[in-house]
């Protein structure tokens, strides 16, 4: 068994802190705003093409935005919709915590439509390589969870069972390790041998990312404890799984769409 002692706080300079969840939207910022333009700059040097990439250095204002909004929203109104009806004002503040990974997700998708109808860009292609570097972002942010201690797995009896002092003292599932080798790096690692496919085509790894992404995360949440707020849906459901569940229809629909259009 392994005791969670981690401080949420890497640097405390009194006036400001520094916390590994902010660092985690950082570096997953950065890191795939840099491993994006190579992922475009590789697909457009294969078919004796160019690509402005002042666009995709645009696009990522957008991209920021659409996180923090979306992401908000999304948990205001998938996970704790009650409270913040009777609380709005605390809806932004956003530095309490509480961000939802399919509000920003949808958030994400709305601003990519809307940039790429602005620049006369094809959505999909954006949306291919944006889902080829989120899993790096996402990597981060499961990490920065369990610094932090918080979407704690389930009760366990596993020899790797972690005990989280500040919740009480029995052993639970890593579950926030489990997603991030899951929808961080397993499905960086099946999208971007995709993207370097010779017959890779627009739309494949967008819609794959909904459907493997759905699937890592309905597992996921077999080891992870339901919001408290929200508990499970009929019984069984937790919001991750039914949202997860729609995310896997939608790639499944876009998937099949894609493949008939060419």
């Amino acid at each position: 068994m392994f005791i969670h002692n981690f401080d949420p706080v890497l640097f405390d300079f009194g006036f400001i802190e520094i916390r590994w969840y902010s660092l985690a939207y950082i570096f997953g910022i950065l890191i795939g705003w840099w491993y994006g333009k190579k992922i475009i700059n590789w697909r457009f040097q294969r078919v004796g093409r160019t690509f402005n990439l002042k666009d995709f250095d645009d696009l990522i204002a957008y991209l920021i935005i659409s996180i923090i909004v979306g992401g908000r929203l999304g948990y205001v109104f998938f996970y704790n919709l009650k409270f913040y009806i009777l609380n709005p004002i605390d809806i932004f503040k956003v530095w309490e915590g509480g961000m939802s990974f399919h509000g920003a997700l949808i958030g994400i998708i709305f601003a990519t439509y809307i940039f790429s109808k602005k620049r006369g860009l094809q959505t999909f292609f954006l949306l291919d390589i944006i889902a080829c570097v989120a899993p790096l972002g996402i990597f981060f942010g499961r990490i920065a969870n369990f610094i932090n201690g918080e979407l704690v797995g389930k009760v366990s009896t596993v020899s790797w069972g972690v005990i989280f002092p500040s919740l009480d003292m029995q052993p639970r599932h890593p579950s926030q390790l489990y997603e991030a080798c899951l929808e961080g790096l397993l499905l960086f690692l099946v999208l971007n041998f995709l993207i370097f496919k010779k017959d890779y085509s627009s739309g494949q790894c967008s819609s794959l990312f909904l459907i493997f992404y759905g699937i890592f995360r309905i597992f996921s949440e077999l080891f992870r404890e339901p919001d408290p707020q929200v508990g499970y849906l009929l019984n069984y459901f937790s919001m991750g799984t039914l949202l997860s569940f729609f995310m896997i229809v939608a790639g499944f629909i876009i998937y099949n769409f894609k493949k008939n259009e060419i």
